[in-house]
């Protein structure tokens, strides 16, 4: 625990630091994203993400990212991810669009604990990605890529509303910090914080729809540059059960 107390307290000192800063660039933005969760067994399952974000005002084009991890459950309570992303960027600032994309490959591996109390769900998940942004420039790409890391921690809490049968809907909320770290950061340590809040309803036991209010303020490579970013963001949830999927099959 003191580990960890000491973690958050270094993650709100980047936080605060770059709160003081004044280059604030405000961007409104549409994220919807796909999510669907193939469970093979009562310990491992593949989760797969496909998103799209766009910018609202003026209308353009953000990224486009597929996301890929495998998970594997170690107890009630604890599961550990690992998996792969790719991210098309179209641009950052919407005023300034480009004729090519930027891509990003990324690797990623995170454990989560969650525990029940009652009607409420807490979920914390450390997380650490390894980014491969491809160079570029104003008039196009260049060769090779630049890797950095990314460390994030994220707390969440779920509250249940109402539960009948396959049906529910609860409330989500969490704070997420994200660090940056390799030779190529220098300015921009601290990356973003994300704040989320939104409703979930369970349409059935396989399909979900979620729909919420994102805050994200960023730090750009400048030090002295941010983005805040207020995103609504639409989800749908699909599970399948490929061992009931099976066993339907062949009755």
């Amino acid at each position: 625990m003191k580990i960890i107390r000491t973690f958050c307290l270094f993650l709100v000192c980047f936080v605060s630091k770059a709160q003081t800063e004044k280059n604030i660039d405000h961007q409104s933005l549409l994220w919807t994203r796909y999510n669907n969760q193939l469970v093979l067994n009562k310990k491992w399952s593949i989760n797969s993400e496909f998103d799209n974000r766009v910018f609202i005002n003026p209308f353009e084009e953000n990224l486009f990212l597929v996301r890929m991890v495998g998970r594997y459950k170690i107890n009630k309570d604890v599961d550990f991810g690992a998996g792969v992303a790719y991210f098309s960027v179209a641009t950052q600032v919407p005023e300034i669009t480009n004729d090519f994309r930027t891509p990003e490959y990324r690797g990623q591996q995170d454990i989560t604990w969650k525990h029940e109390y009652g009607n409420f769900t807490m979920n914390q998940r450390l997380q650490v990605e390894e980014r491969f942004i491809h160079n570029s420039d104003k008039e196009g790409l260049l060769p090779g890529t630049t890797f950095t890391w990314r460390f994030r921690y994220r707390l969440q809490g779920e509250y249940s509303c109402w539960k009948k049968e396959n049906q529910y809907l609860k409330a989500v909320v969490y704070d997420e910090l994200m660090i940056n770290a390799g030779e190529s950061i220098v300015h921009n340590t601290f990356d973003q914080n994300r704040i989320y809040a939104a409703l979930q309803y369970g349409i059935n036991k396989n399909i979900a729809l979620e729909l919420g209010y994102l805050n994200s303020f960023q730090q750009r490579p400048s030090g002295v540059d941010y983005f805040e970013r207020d995103v609504i963001r639409f989800t749908l949830f699909h599970k399948i059960k490929l061992k009931e999927k099976q066993k339907s099959q062949t009755n």
